[in-house]
């Protein structure tokens, strides 16, 4: 198995969410009371991980990272691949070995893929949703992660078929309102990112007279916000193809597609990855 993200550790993952589990390092803490006191060191188990749901998968590299971490000789039969959508009775994946380490990665293992398929399954719905609007359009997901998943998180949408908006607040300059509350203006924030050399530069306007300043001053990308359709069709003419546009704020499912036949770029949402519910994925053993 390969599975590699920039900047991301997957064993140290791993290790850090089992130990979380186990209790390492708190009194009484460091193993798994309920399977090292039912189940025989040498009991092995054969079991089923399947999508009770139809779903959008993500996540099954690092359940099989967790599963290894604690038996290197399990044997695992993946049966989809990520970014995969699947039928509510699916199996997954299939996987025998040692019952005591299968039970302690159980949760941890079902917990990842669970929480990335369902915003997979999400971002899927919405690339759907989308479409009826404009075939153009990219879906963006946000800076809306929990903190310790960014990464994971923002591989799950692009599973979904979304794409990636800025990672961090390293790789690209965002403009917000309170940016441009201390700097004084739209033009002057604009201004001094450009001056300091930074690329790209992505500057958010809600009001249509703060285009042309933001594009005058060297700005890349405009984020239009909490526009009506109206006003980003307005907002797109006046803009002319100079820059990327996006509209954010107030996109849900019901109002991405008016959103996207705007004509803008991008459509941006925060709850591809802020609040997408847990996918409905289960695991079965039966002793072998």
């Amino acid at each position: 198995m390969t599975f590699s993200l920039p900047g991301f550790d997957l064993q140290k993952f791993v290790r850090e969410t089992l130990a979380e589990d186990l209790g390492e390092g708190l009194e009484g803490g460091g193993r798994d009371v309920t399977s090292t006191s039912v189940i025989p060191a040498d009991a092995r188990f054969a079991g089923v991980m399947d999508s009770r749901d139809a779903v959008v998968v993500a996540g099954l590299p690092l359940a099989e990272a967790f599963f290894r971490h604690l038996d290197p000789q399990v044997r695992i039969e993946t049966l989809v691949s990520d970014g995969d959508a699947v039928d509510a009775g699916a199996d997954l994946m299939r996987l025998t070995g040692n019952a005591r380490a299968l039970l302690t990665a159980e949760r941890s293992a079902l917990n990842i893929v669970q929480h990335l398929s369902g915003i997979a399954t999400l971002t899927r719905d919405y690339v759907k949703a989308m479409r009826e609007g404009s075939q153009t359009c990219t879906l963006l997901d946000t800076r809306k992660t929990l903190p310790g998943l960014r990464v994971l998180e923002k591989y799950a949408t692009r599973m979904g078929g979304a794409q990636n908006h800025r990672m961090g607040l390293w790789d690209a300059a965002m403009i917000k309102d309170n940016h441009v509350a201390v700097a004084g203006s739209v033009g002057e924030a604009v201004r001094r990112a450009a001056d300091a050399g930074v690329s790209p530069i992505i500057c958010e306007v809600d009001r249509l007279d703060q285009i042309e300043p933001a594009i005058a001053a060297g700005a890349h990308h405009l984020l239009l916000d909490n526009m009506s359709p109206e006003t980003l069709k307005e907002a797109v003419a006046m803009v002319a193809g100079r820059t990327a546009t996006e509209a954010s704020g107030g996109i849900n499912l019901e109002t991405i597609a008016a959103k996207a036949a705007s004509g803008v770029d991008y459509c941006s949402v925060g709850r591809l990855t802020q609040s997408a519910p847990a996918a409905d994925v289960g695991l079965d053993f039966k002793p072998v």
